[in-house]
């Protein structure tokens, strides 16, 4: 597994060990001959979404195929849940064909919910999500949030004002139990049937920023406008939970403002989710924080399948 805060360079990275260097299998007796990627970004499992979630591009995809990733339309959920199952399957169908399966990607909650096992949350019935989506509606997110704090004041506080999803999975869960959500978290121990090696890449604070930055101006080059506007035009809007994504979501809240300005705010918010990210992913058990050091990760990974 490689994870990190975003534009730490995880896919840069990959391809130079697993894509661009495929000589990495040729001498380890592992069985695998080559790599392939399981994605765990939350919003590249989006279609149409390309440009604002940095997804891979088809040079890349044909030298390190990469799996989970436009499985889904922009106005449809994904769940940690669904991740965890999907991922599954997905490592056992790269594996059973000799390719060594890579879980990547920089979501922490679906990371740590495949490292150790998903929510033991029932799901909820259409019934109760159609009466929490009511609600919201027409009372507003402060009255769930006031109704979570009062079973779970810890989690209610740890859910960011803009997480309506989490907000209301949680009061979902709340209304389906009667017993404060967090009480359903997943394990801190890694689950069975797996062996983990989990690598984090990290750069300093300053060098991260700037990559940031960087990107975000090079989204605008790209035409994330244009890819904002062709999705909008198919009816996606603020509520779609693709369009929630950074790098969506800015458009509908400066709409009408100068690239530049949007490109700013995305640059800021981005900055901000990476520090929570790592912050996030320093907890997932055993990870070993790297530079983005190509030679560095081949050792590790060559350790790892190498038998003792």
């Amino acid at each position: 597994m490689v994870t990190g805060p975003t534009a730490s360079g995880k896919t840069e990275l990959l391809d130079s060990v697993f894509g661009r260097g495929a000589s990495f299998f040729a001498s380890l007796p592992s069985g695998y001959g080559s790599a392939g990627v399981v994605s765990a970004d939350s919003m590249q499992a989006y279609r149409g979404m390309d440009i604002g979630t940095a997804k891979p591009g088809q040079d890349l995809l044909s030298r390190l195929p990469h799996l989970l990733i436009d499985i889904l339309d922009p106005d449809q959920q994904y769940t940690a849940g669904d991740f965890v199952r999907l991922a599954d399957a997905a490592c056992a169908q790269l594996s059973a064909r000799g390719i060594l399966p890579i879980v990547s990607g920089g979501t922490g909650f679906y990371l740590r919910s495949f490292v150790c096992g998903p929510s033991s949350a029932p799901p909820a019935a259409q019934a109760l999500r159609k009466a929490v989506a009511e609600d919201l509606a027409a009372l507003g997110a402060q009255a769930l949030r006031d109704e979570l704090a009062k079973a779970d004041p810890g989690l209610c506080a740890r859910i960011k004002p803009r997480d309506l999803y989490r907000l209301t999975r949680a009061v979902e869960i709340l209304r389906a139990t009667g017993k404060p959500p967090s009480e359903f978290a997943p394990s801190a121990s890694p689950r069975k049937g797996y062996e983990f090696l989990i690598v984090g890449v990290e750069r300093p604070k300053a060098e991260l920023k700037e990559r940031i930055y960087a990107r975000a101006r090079s989204f605008m080059d790209k035409g994330l406008g244009r890819e904002f506007a062709l999705l909008a035009e198919k009816g996606y809007g603020p509520e779609s939970p693709g369009m929630k994504a950074i790098g969506y979501r800015e458009f509908f809240d400066l709409g009408g403002r100068p690239e530049s300005e949007i490109a700013e705010a995305i640059a800021m918010n981005t900055l901000h989710y990476a520090k929570r990210q790592t912050t996030f992913l320093k907890a997932l058990p055993g990870i070993r924080w790297i530079p983005p050091d190509a030679s560095r990760l081949a050792e590790l990974a060559a350790d790892f399948l190498s038998p003792p």
